[in-house]
């Protein structure tokens, strides 16, 4: 068992059986405090609200009886499947099996799904043997479509959306593996099991994740179709409700604009991040100041230049990243706002964001909240998967929800709700090492935590990119896909760490050396390109003490009966 920063834990099984029965166990009855559970090729990775609650989950979890049957739901998944992938003779060579053999050999055994994870939708399916067992493809395609049966070492899986990718590509199916408007969005869940059918044809089950264009006569000849018509009633529809709805019209989005509140969670096993606004702590305050509750929507806005014009008297307050804010009346005449206070947008004003004297972002919160529809559980915007809103563009209307009766703007505190950015020009980040800190000597380990990190201009919400002198590995190979949170620092084989924010992929096939402390995320958020970072190796909760918090050590303490990028 291994410490993954200060509320997460990394447990080790000896196999897949292992894997799904803790999977299970964890799911059937949650512990105290438990967040999420994401199961991997040989781990399962357990979250928690905080460290208290990760040291009592790790206890217990090591006098569970993983002897039992598991309880995951599976159904059986009937995939329709045409084989004339451009990989499927390079599968052929690489097994020693004919072009048909494959075809047999991937359509006679029954498939379960075992972990979801590098995209919402996408499952990796384990079979019954290793007839079909081949390596990734030395060089990933930039872009596979939706719907590709794949192989890579003993998993296969199906493309949900169209994507970059290095599997070997087999044969497509048309099954929706991601809907966001079923009841259960994923048609493939852990614990499923998938049989692929070979057939000449497929039968298309509903519009593509690309859209399609018209096909019939008279939509391609420019005819109104009843589809068509009934688009643009709905869309005079909803400029007739916006048009009469409280809220602000975007001008101008700046740099990057998003609607976020604190995120989705409890979603990672079907490739869902938790999403949410990167700095939660000037989020909060915002909402604080506008007499909001903490979860209520913003706007989370990266190196300014959002400008939004009111539709209806609004109450603001901005918070994060400090910068002038101007506030615009229709008669031209223009004041200046103070930072971390309550103020009035009237009707028809123009609010705009200058460019942050220091940090990145800052957070727009609106009295009564943001009031656009949950999806999952939340209104955050997740750029790596497409869920939630759209990023915001100029035209694009948000609206705002009626505030309660009991709504009181809060009055600032201090200068921390002017911005939790950082005020150096290094800024120091703690880390717990590992859960794979072993993959890497004690010179790699100090040449983490003694040097300056530079973040490039490539990073994003995805994760932040980090310059400076190469980390080596003192081991080779490839590591089995694992999970991953929110302030891993992943190395890749170009030893330039990448630092995940909030919307990462939920599992990773590179070692994590180690994880931003859970109460540094905010400084993390508010570093721009250009800026520094300093790393700052802290004992893992316990670690002194509980022989369950062994991080980078390589020693296994699992349940009592266990043994010790992706695409």
């Amino acid at each position: 068992m291994r410490a993954v920063g200060s509320r997460a834990i990394l447990i080790e099984l000896s196999g897949m059986d292992e894997v799904l029965a803790l999977k299970s166990a964890l799911t059937e009855l949650p512990l105290p405090g438990q967040v999420d559970v994401l199961a991997a090729a040989e781990t399962v990775m357990v979250t928690a609200d905080s460290t208290v609650a990760i040291r009592s989950i790790a206890e217990q979890i090591q006098h569970l009886d993983l002897t039992g049957s598991t309880t995951l739901d599976d159904t059986l998944r009937v995939i329709e499947t045409v084989y004339d992938g451009e990989d499927l003779d390079a599968v052929a060579e690489l097994t020693g099996l004919s072009r048909d053999g494959v075809i047999e050999a991937h359509t006679a055994q029954i498939w379960t799904a075992a972990f979801g994870g590098f995209a919402p939708g996408f499952a990796y399916l384990v079979g019954e043997n290793q007839r079909l067992e081949v390596p990734r493809r030395e060089s990933p395609r930039t872009a596979v479509p939706a719907g590709s049966v794949a192989l890579a070492g003993n998993f296969s899986a199906i493309y949900p959306r169209q994507s970059p990718g290095g599997w070997q590509l087999i044969g497509r199916t048309s099954a929706r593996m991601w809907d966001l408007d079923r009841e259960q969005p994923a048609l493939v869940v852990p614990g499923n099991r998938v049989q692929y059918k070979a057939v000449r044809q497929l039968v298309e089950t509903g519009a593509s994740d690309e859209g399609n264009e018209p096909t019939q006569e008279e939509g391609a000849s420019g005819k109104e179709t009843a589809s068509q018509a009934s688009a643009t009633t709905e869309g005079s529809a909803v400029r007739e409700r916006h048009e009469s709805q409280s809220g602000v019209r975007v001008v101008s989005p700046g740099a990057q604009s998003l609607i976020q509140d604190l995120g989705r969670f409890g979603y990672a096993d079907l490739g869902v991040s938790e999403a949410g606004a990167l700095d939660s702590g000037a989020m909060r305050t915002a909402n604080r100041l506008a007499g909001n509750g903490p979860n209520e929507a913003v706007i989370e806005t990266a190196m300014g230049g959002l400008s939004v014009t009111a539709q209806g008297d609004q109450v603001l307050a901005v918070a994060g990243a400090p910068s002038d804010l101007k506030i615009r009346n229709p008669d031209g005449m223009v004041r200046s706002i103070p930072m971390g206070a309550p103020f009035a947008l009237l009707d028809g004003e123009t609010l705009t964001l200058g460019a942050p004297t220091r940090g990145l972002r800052s957070y727009v919160a609106f009295r009564g909240g943001i009031d656009v529809p949950l999806v999952l559980g939340s209104r955050a915007t997740d750029t790596m998967s497409g869920i939630g809103p759209e990023p915001l563009a100029a035209q694009s209307f948000v609206p705002v929800a009626k505030a309660p009766p009991t709504s009181v703007v809060g009055i600032p505190r201090t200068p921390d709700d002017v911005v939790t950015a950082a005020e150096r020009e290094s800024v120091q980040l703690n880390i717990v090492l590992g859960p794979r800190a072993d993959w890497f000597d004690q010179p790699a380990i100090d040449s983490l935590t003694g040097q300056e990190w530079e973040v490039t201009a490539k990073s994003s919400r995805v994760g932040i990119r980090l310059d400076g002198t190469p980390l080596e590995r003192s081991r080779q190979g490839e590591l089995p896909s694992e999970g991953t949170l929110a302030g891993s620092i992943q190395i890749p084989p170009s030893g330039m760490p990448v630092l995940f924010l909030a919307d990462h992929p939920v599992t990773g096939g590179y070692p994590v050396i180690g994880v931003v402390a859970h109460e540094h995320l905010d400084r993390a958020a508010q570093i721009p390109p250009g800026g520094r970072i300093r790393f700052h190796a802290v004992a893992a909760p316990d670690e002194d003490t509980s022989s369950a918090n062994t991080a980078g050590t390589g020693e296994a303490a699992g349940p009592a009966d266990a043994d010790e990028t992706e695409t």
